[in-house]
């Protein structure tokens, strides 16, 4: 990858890691998902709030570093207005990809998801990037059985 394409997705990491998406508590929320990594600490709830057949908000709060909450913004900026199948397949893509399932090059990713592409060469930062999705995905999963 060329220093430019590096940078340009250290700035995203960098932004969504100063000024999250939906980074609001929302005790209100009909669900709350609990990420934590006992590990480094990085510690999250989700808030959801849905409609029938549909995500219709996706907030986050807590702390971690700095790949873990610019994740998790990229994860409430993804889902809004997704249907639960569409989510999941949504976290299960971008799982695959942190977890190199899937090829770099013959994706066409959103540049969101394809920012997190430098945790490739730092496997010990995968579950930096993947905390809050696994946890999401595991919620929707559970929730659908549950319908």
């Amino acid at each position: 990858m060329s220093g430019d394409l590096k940078k340009l997705y250290s700035e995203i990491i960098k932004a969504h890691n100063e000024t999250p998406f939906h980074f609001e508590k929302r005790d209100s929320a009909s669900h709350t998902i609990k990420a934590y990594n006992p590990i480094c600490g990085d510690r999250f709830e989700i808030f959801i709030d849905n409609h029938p057949g549909k995500i219709n908000e996706v907030h986050f709060h807590g702390f971690g570093c700095a790949i873990s909450k610019a994740s998790t913004s990229v994860l409430t900026k993804s889902l809004v207005g997704k249907m639960p199948d569409e989510a999941i397949a949504l976290c299960s893509t971008f799982l695959d990809f942190i977890n190199k399932k899937l090829p770099d090059n013959t994706l066409n990713l959103q540049d969101d998801f394809q920012a997190f592409i430098g945790v490739h060469d730092f496997p010990e930062r995968y579950d930096c990037a993947t905390l809050s999705w696994r946890e999401m995905k595991k919620f929707l999963e559970s929730n659908k059985k549950n319908q």
